[in-house]
C-alpha cells in the first residue's frame, strides 16, 4: 500500500471510530437516563393504566426497535442492554412496540389488578358472569381501536360456534334475534359488520352518533392505530387516519353491508328473563334477543365541577368543530390530553384567546406529540395555561378562577370542561354484572350457562 493508500485508510478508520464511538456514547446516554428514570420512580412514575407493553428480559436481544417505533415518547428505554417500562403512564397500548420486536419478546397486557379493579369481569372469550353478555372495547379496558374492532369481532365469533345449540335450546320466540350489540364506536361497529357477515340476525343500537367515542373527535384529529382487518372491507394497513377519513371507512362498510344503525336510542334496561332471552328497553322501543355485545365505552356522561353557573349554555364537555368558533375568549379547563388537544385546536382559530386552567402545578400524563406541542404554544403565546387554578364560577361574561394567593375574573365567551367521564357502573351493575379483577374460571363460566 502507497502513502496515499495509507493516509486514505487511517482517515477512515478515525472516521469510523468516531461514529462507532458516537454512537456507544449516545447509547451510553440513554441507559443512563432510562436506568436513572427507573431508579427514580421504581420503573415508573405512576404506574401503568391501562393496556402496556410486558418484556420478556430473556429473549429481549435489546435492538431498541420497540423505542424508536413508540410515538408517545419515553414509554421504553434500555437498561442493562434490555428494553425496560420506564413511563408506563404515558403508554396508549397500541402495539406497535411488540409489532416490531424482532424476537417476540413483548405482549400488551392490561395494568396491574388494583388499576382495574371497575372492569367487567369477564372470560377469556369476553364473556362476563352472565351467559351469552358479552363486553368490547374501551369498557373491557383496551380502549384503543385495533384492539375494540379486534374484540368486536372475537364476540360475535364465539357466539356463531353457539348459536345451533342456543336456538335449540330457546328457540326463536317472538322476535328475538340472534345478538342485539349496544354502541356504534370501533368495537359495535366491527361487530355488527361481522354478525352481517356471518348471516347472524342482529340489531345496533347506538346512544348518541355513528362512530362511538370517535365521532366527538375535533376535526381533522390524527388517530394512531395498527393494521387491522375490519369485517366486510378486510385488510386496513395504514398506521395513521384522520377522524373523518375513519369515519367513512366505517360508513362504507356499514352501506356495503347494508348495515342500520339504529342511533339517538339509549338502552336504559337489560334483563335476561327465565326463559333464556334478553330484553332490552330503550325510550323508543323493546327488543329481545338470545345474546348481547355490549360496546358502550367506560367514560359515560361528562364528570361535572358543580360550580355555579356550569349550567351556563356556554359551557361545554366536548369539541366537535374547532373552527366554528372565532374571536372568542375561551377557557379549557384539565390536564389531560382531551383539553390539550381542544385548547392546541381552538388556538388555531383566528382570534381567539385561550386559557387552559389545570389545577396541578404540571402536565403529568400527556402524549408525547401532545406535551411538545402546548409546550410551543405556550412559548409562542398562543395559549395561556395557568397551572394551580380551578374555575368556582361561570358568570354570563366571565369566569372565576381560585389562584394561589386569591381569585381572578376572567374576561369569557366559552368554557369547555374535560374532567373526564362517569364510568357506567351503576348500569352495569343494575344489569347484574359482577366487577372485579379476575377472569372467570371455566367452571363458574359453565355454572352460569347452567350447563355444568
Amino acid at each position: 500500500m502507497d502513502q496515499f493508500g495509507s493516509v486514505i485508510y487511517l482517515a477512515f478508520a478515525a472516521i469510523l471510530a468516531m461514529s462507532v464511538f458516537a454512537q456507544v456514547r449516545r447509547h451510553g446516554r440513554r441507559e443512563a437516563a432510562a436506568r436513572k428514570a427507573t431508579e427514580r420512580h421504581g420503573g415508573d412514575a405512576k404506574g401503568p393504566q391501562a393496556q402496556h407493553p410486558h418484556i420478556d428480559i430473556t429473549h429481549c436481544i435489546g435492538c431498541g426497535a420497540c423505542i424508536n417505533a413508540c410515538p408517545e415518547g419515553q414509554v421504553l428505554g434500555l437498561v442493562g442492554g434490555k428494553a425496560a417500562l420506564i413511563h408506563g403512564e404515558k403508554c396508549i397500548g397500541h402495539g406497535l412496540c411488540a409489532d416490531v420486536c424482532p424476537v417476540g419478546a413483548i405482549e400488551i397486557v392490561m395494568a396491574p389488578p388494583t388499576m382495574t379493579a371497575d372492569l367487567p369481569v369477564m372470560t377469556s372469550e369476553r364473556e362476563t358472569n352472565i351467559p351469552n353478555l358479552f363486553v368490547a372495547g374501551e369498557l373491557s379496558g383496551l380502549a384503543l381501536i385495533k384492539n375494540a374492532v379486534s374484540q368486536g369481532q372475537e364476540c360475535i365469533d364465539v357466539l356463531a360456534r353457539r348459536l345451533p345449540s342456543l336456538r335449540r335450546r330457546l328457540g326463536q320466540i317472538g322476535k328475538a334475534v340472534d345478538v342485539v350489540i349496544v354502541g356504534a364506536g370501533p368495537a359495535g361497529l366491527s361487530a355488527s359488520l361481522r354478525a352481517k357477515e356471518l348471516g347472524l340476525s342482529s340489531v345496533t343500537l347506538e346512544a348518541e352518533e355513528f362512530g362511538g367515542t370517535v365521532a366527538k373527535y375535533p376535526r381533522q384529529k390524527l388517530v394512531l392505530t395498527s393494521p387491522m382487518t375490519l369485517p366486510i372491507l378486510g385488510q386496513l394497513r395504514k398506521l395513521q387516519f384522520g377522524k373523518e377519513d375513519l369515519l367513512a371507512i366505517w360508513h362504507r362498510a356499514a352501506a356495503k353491508a347494508n348495515l342500520q344503525v339504529r342511533t339517538q336510542e339509549r338502552v336504559e334496561q337489560i334483563a335476561l328473563g327465565d326463559d333464556g332471552l334478553f330484553s332490552l328497553q330503550t325510550p323508543k322501543d323493546s327488543y329481545r334477543a338470545l345474546s348481547v355485545v355490549l360496546a358502550i365505552g367506560r367514560r359515560g356522561s361528562p364528570r361535572k365541577l358543580g360550580i355555579p353557573g356550569e349550567e351556563l349554555p356556554k359551557v361545554m364537555y366536548t369539541l366537535i368543530d374547532a373552527e366554528a368558533y372565532r374571536d372568542k375568549r375561551i377557557l379549557v379547563v384539565g390536564g389531560g390530553d382531551s383539553a390539550v388537544e381542544a385548547a392546541l385546536g381552538l388556538a388555531h382559530q383566528k382570534g381567539n384567546q385561550v386559557t387552559l386552567s389545570y389545577r396541578k402545578d404540571s402536565f403529568s400524563r400527556l402524549k408525547d406529540r401532545n406535551s411538545r406541542s402546548i409546550r410551543d404554544a405556550m412559548r409562542r403565546q398562543r395559549v395561556v395555561v395557568r397551572f394551580n387554578s380551578q374555575p368556582v364560577e361561570i358568570r354570563e361574561q366571565s369566569v372565576i378562577l381560585e389562584i394561589p394567593g386569591g381569585r381572578v375574573e376572567a374576561a369569557n365567551d366559552y368554557v369547555w370542561i374535560f374532567a373526564g367521564g362517569m364510568p357506567p357502573n351503576e348500569f352495569l351493575q343494575s344489569i347484574g354484572i359482577r366487577l372485579g379483577m379476575h377472569e372467570l374460571s371455566d367452571a363458574v363460566r359453565e355454572e352460569a350457562r347452567g350447563v355444568a
